[in-house]
């Protein structure tokens, strides 16, 4: 699904927008130095692009849009329809897949739970349980809640990486000084609150995924237009 979202860009949709467009050199940049990737292999964004009218991609049409193809287990047999709508896209000259999710303000972070139908929440209910497993999370803390929206996430990153054995990282962008939607204004308070959404979600510091999940923090005024 191609998703173009009509209303005005604030907050972190108007960050991601110019991180990618604008300020992709910075952007990189905050990648490289946060990961294990080489700051040689060049990362082409795919979305949200200005010329796509800044278009999102979920389900098979991000799959698309990155040409990646899961040779072992394919995205419906794991995760019904109307999953994750990525806030960026992109891919480094040799091959490496990043799946961004952004943010400008703590609020955001927190999402409603899951609202599928019994159906497609078996199917979440068996995937996140599996990928719970795979990080040692307990079978009984609760990933479809409130921190629904990280953990899906973590899902399929887990999909790609250990599932399919494709060479794929998480980046968590956090907007740093964003006083028009009320945004953390240090990197301290950004990570103060996320050590509360990983121990909520029984995640420990380090994990089976933790060296391909990237928190990057961007000051606005690096990019700020």
């Amino acid at each position: 699904m191609r998703v173009v979202e009509k209303k005005e860009a604030r907050g972190s949709l108007r960050w991601i927008r110019i991180a990618a467009n604008d300020a992709a050199t910075v952007f990189n940049r905050h990648i490289y130095e946060a990961s294990n990737i080489p700051f040689d292999d060049e990362i082409i964004w795919v979305s949200p692009l200005k010329n796509d009218e800044y278009a999102e991609y979920r389900d098979q049409d991000f799959l698309d849009l990155i040409d990646l193809e899961l040779p072992k287990l394919p995205l419906n047999t794991f995760w019904p329809k109307l999953g994750p709508q990525w806030d960026g896209l992109g891919r480094t000259e040799n091959g490496r897949i990043l799946l961004v999710e952004a943010k400008a303000n703590i609020p955001e972070v927190v999402s409603p739970g899951t609202g599928a139908s019994s159906e497609s929440r078996a199917l979440i209910d068996r995937s996140v349980g599996e990928t719970k497993a795979f990080l040692g999370v307990d079978k009984d803390i609760p990933w479809t809640g409130k921190l629904y929206q990280y953990a899906n996430r973590l899902a399929h990153l887990y999909l790609l990486r250990e599932l399919n054995d494709i060479d794929a990282y998480l980046v968590f962008v956090y907007f740093v000084g964003d006083d028009e939607v009320n945004g953390p204004k240090s990197i301290a308070e950004w990570k103060s609150a996320l050590s509360v959404v990983k121990k909520v979600l029984g995640l420990g510091s380090r994990h089976a995924l933790s060296k391909y999940v990237v928190d990057v923090y961007i000051d606005i005024a690096e990019i700020e237009k």
